[in-house]
């Protein structure tokens, strides 16, 4: 299994960006899929998920409204729709995926959950400027 995140870049404040993660796997579209962001001398956050079906997506209230996660299974792509973008959201973004009988069950109440990911990709930089 292999993620690999892209898209980000150089934006200014009140722009928009799409990240994509494109996966390799025949059964990406069983997976549940994540995207976290890590800022410097920061941990890392949850950013959005998505269940395998897209049926279902969570997020944080930071970015809620802003952001919004879609899958392509016929791809395997994960995005990332950033919009209204604010110099607090400069982090480095990866994506993540739970891939089925990998690791341990999690529920879908545990979408944020670091833990939950089996396998990460290197991250995309995003950088807003005010």
């Amino acid at each position: 299994v292999q993620l690999q995140a892209s898209g980000g870049g150089l934006v200014q404040a009140g722009g928009s960006l799409r990240l994509s993660c494109a996966a390799s796997g025949r059964t990406f579209s069983r997976w549940f899929t994540g995207w976290f962001r890590q800022a410097p001398g920061k941990e890392r956050e949850f950013v959005a998920s998505i269940k395998w079906n897209g049926g279902s997506t969570w997020y944080p209230d930071s970015v809620k409204g802003r952001f919004t996660i879609s899958r392509d299974n016929a791809k395997n792509t994960v995005y990332l729709q950033m919009n209204s973008l604010k110099p607090e959201d400069t982090a480095v973004y990866s994506c993540a995926a739970d891939v089925p009988l990998v690791g341990p069950y999690y529920s879908d109440s545990y979408s944020y959950t670091e833990d939950r990911y089996d396998y990460w990709g290197q991250g995309t930089q995003v950088t807003v400027s005010s």
